[in-house]
């Protein structure tokens, strides 16, 4: 299954926000188990999958996505990039910051 492109920048905004969570509670990016696990929760979530040269492509591309917001004040405490969630798993699209996230997200897919 392909998937659409407004469920490619949906994916690389949840992990790119799965991203920055990491950063600010560790220092660094996510470890390889944990972005499995973060991009299987959004792929089961939503009924879609992916290939593992894709699966590569979207860690590659949140980290440089991420890297960008992460300097950022707002994105260095993990509290405040917790409040991106409207609950447990799904991202609240009402928020500027994640609209901002998505935008930045949409871009980038679209420069690949």
């Amino acid at each position: 299954m392909v998937l659409q492109p407004k469920a490619r920048a949906e994916l690389l905004c949840y992990l790119v926000v799965a991203q920055l969570i990491a950063r600010a509670r560790t220092g660094g990016w996510l470890r390889t188990d944990h972005f499995v696990e973060s991009l299987n929760i959004w792929l089961n979530a939503n009924g879609a999958s992916v290939d593992w040269l894709e699966r590569m492509y979207f860690k590659s591309l949140s980290e440089i996505v991420a890297s960008d917001f992460g300097n950022l004040p707002h994105f260095a405490e993990e509290a405040p990039l917790a409040e991106l969630f409207t609950d447990v798993w799904r991202l609240d699209y009402g928020s500027p910051v994640v609209r901002s996230i998505y935008a930045a997200c949409e871009r980038e897919l679209g420069a690949q």
